[in-house]
């Protein structure tokens, strides 16, 4: 199983990369291989211009083309997520989702910003066809208290625990999605099944 993890913040020292950097580790725990993309890592031009061509974005679409799943993770400014994450799907294909589950998770300084993943985040994934969308974390920022250099965070009991639920969640929904069959294959089965009428 591959899963993407994509972090919409523009800043190093970022909540919603916490709980995304929690989210590699769980799922590479249990055995999914993770690949991590952090908007800050494109070079910003590729981004505002729009260019298709660049490597960092052909390899960023392969990826996400082959994966099984991604976690998006992203703070919440004015009442929506991050901009440099909408320029980032921006570049996707029309349907580079399809076929994906998505677990959106979000971070924001208070409660009030809790639909922004509802009615910002969800339907931008919609719209590249995600198989499943879940439910997905909203986290106020007082529920992640940063630890002391080279300590990890600190998340609130809640937090952890609808995060762990989450991530349940999510690795069950990848175990049964269904996977293509090779034509060859399709065809093979067909011919070899037994029929009655």
């Amino acid at each position: 199983m591959l899963v993407v993890s994509v972090g919409g913040s523009p800043s190093l020292r970022s909540r919603s990369g916490v709980l995304l950097e929690r989210s590699r580790q769980w799922l590479q725990g249990r055995g999914v291989e993770v690949v991590t993309f952090q908007v800050r890592e494109f070079p910003a031009e590729d981004l505002l211009h729009a260019r298709f061509d660049s490597p960092q974005v052909q390899h960023f679409q392969q990826l996400v083309a082959q994966a099984d799943g991604l976690v998006v993770a992203t703070p919440v400014y004015k009442a929506s997520f991050s901009g440099a994450l909408k320029t980032l799907l921006d570049l996707l294909p029309e349907r580079a989702l399809e076929h994906k589950v998505v677990l959106p998770i979000a971070t924001g300084g208070s409660i009030a910003h809790m639909l922004a993943v509802d009615y910002a985040l969800k339907p931008v994934l919609s719209a590249l066809k995600a198989q499943e969308t879940l439910q997905g974390i909203f986290a106020d920022d007082k529920q992640i208290a940063y630890g002391e250099p080279g300590k990890p965070a600190h998340l609130d009991e809640a937090l952890q625990t609808r995060l762990l639920d989450a991530l349940e969640q999510f690795h069950g929904a990848l175990a049964r999605r269904p996977r293509p069959v090779a034509p060859g294959v399709l065809n093979e089965r067909l011919l070899t099944a037994r029929w009655s009428i």
